[in-house]
């Protein structure tokens, strides 16, 4: 039988197509101020989409907004007028932008790259 951390390194030496995300852990906004997070991929943003969620306190996962491949992007009805995504395709970094932030707007907010 194998040890447990034996198991862990085949794991994650197993691991076909891995990405890595990377944006800060916590941030603080002022009411009514302007929010932006990067988000630091691994992979390539001019082939690959990303996407925008966050999760408020003890309610489900809401979408945000995704960017595609192309540069174009698609929002939440809902949320369509308080942010924006773009990308800097020389860094491989995806950028959400939120403007006239309320105490409803407090969440855990997460990129990921989606499927094509």
């Amino acid at each position: 039988m194998l040890s447990p951390s034996l198991l862990l390194l085949l794991a994650a030496a197993s691991c076909v197509h891995c990405e890595e995300l990377t944006q800060p852990a916590s941030m603080v906004v002022v009411l009514d101020q302007t929010l932006t997070i990067d988000c630091k991929v691994s992979y390539s943003v001019s082939s690959e989409y990303t996407g925008w969620i966050r999760q408020p306190a003890g309610k489900a996962l809401e979408w945000i907004g995704n960017i595609y491949s192309d540069g174009s992007s698609a929002y939440s009805d809902k949320l369509k007028n308080k942010f924006s995504i773009s990308r800097n395709t020389g860094t491989n970094t995806v950028t959400l932008q939120g403007q006239n932030l309320q105490t409803e707007d407090t969440a855990v907010y997460y990129c990921a790259r989606l499927p094509q």
